[in-house]
């Protein structure tokens, strides 16, 4: 594998639902081979980045590539083969059982008239080993609980065995020791297979636990790039996500960690905001 392996690129990327521009002008780069957190507040684009990066959503402007390929010029079969996706509201057809449901990732392995082979099911029977849903194979996906489910639904991606795997808020639905399971699942295909992986993730310092490469979105725009402990701080979290914080070294690993500031303290900044405000406005700067 070389050093550019799996690595995803925008090169002045417009993604648009109808005439509502929703990502402008993105330039940049994922790194392959690490672990990709996107991050930002709601409706600021994330889930919308993901769909570009995956073909899902068709650019308005500007180009996606994959280790300097156009994702666009590459046949469904090809791409399928390099990577896999979770999206975040997955439609799940109707009476199916968790195993059918893992084996349909199977189908860009699959070639006309080629039998089930050893292979196919080795990757599926792992696939629900490692999401916790071997128990459930039989089970209808539709009867699963919202946690069980997503379970399955990761277990599909995986079994579709690509070294580029983008999951959309992967850990919705479930309770925090499944969400820690999820990420910790994500980490060990890192570390055991070197898969390149790019997540959507809520949850900010999860995001900088788990990931090398974080990509902060507000407003469409790219707001930051780069390691968790260069990009994430204090200044930066009050600029996207309007929070006042502190920013200090999680105690378990030494990465950042958000520590919101207490309710007394956000009062206690409200004249120095007012006055901030104050200040825009006779800037002629749109006080909100």
């Amino acid at each position: 594998m070389t050093a550019t392996a799996n690595q995803l690129s925008t090169q002045g990327l417009d993604l648009r639902y109808g005439d509502r521009l929703v990502v402008g002008e993105l330039d940049l780069t994922l790194p392959g081979g690490a672990v990709t957190a996107i991050v930002g507040p709601n409706a600021c684009g994330k889930s919308t980045l993901l769909r570009g990066l995956s073909r899902l959503l068709a650019p308005a402007a500007g180009t996606v590539t994959l280790d300097g390929s156009d994702i666009h010029r590459m046949s469904a079969r090809t791409l399928a083969l390099r990577m896999g996706l979770l999206p975040q509201q997955p439609v799940t057809p109707e009476a199916i059982t968790v195993e059918a449901l893992v084996r349909l990732g199977r189908y860009p392995h699959q070639r006309l008239l080629s039998p089930w082979s050893a292979a196919d099911q080795k990757a599926v029977d792992e696939a629900l080993e490692r999401t916790g849903t071997a128990a459930l194979r039989d089970h209808p996906v539709d009867r699963l609980s919202g946690g069980q489910r997503q379970r399955a639904w990761i277990a599909l991606a995986l079994a579709q065995d690509t070294e580029l795997l983008l999951l959309d808020e992967p850990t919705t639905f479930l309770d925090l020791r499944h969400q820690l399971d999820v990420l910790d699942l994500v980490a060990a295909l890192h570390a055991e297979a070197g898969r390149t992986v790019v997540m959507v993730l809520h949850d900010l310092g999860q995001a900088a636990r788990y990931a090398d490469h974080m990509v902060v979105l507000k407003d469409g725009r790219l707001a930051a790039a780069g390691a968790p402990a260069d990009v994430l701080d204090a200044e930066l979290v009050k600029s996207v996500f309007d929070v006042d914080c502190r920013v200090i070294p999680d105690p378990e690993t030494g990465t950042p960690l958000v520590v919101p500031m207490s309710r007394g303290a956000r009062r206690g900044r409200e004249p120095e905001r007012a006055e901030a405000r104050r200040a825009e406005h006779g800037r002629g700067l749109d006080p909100g």
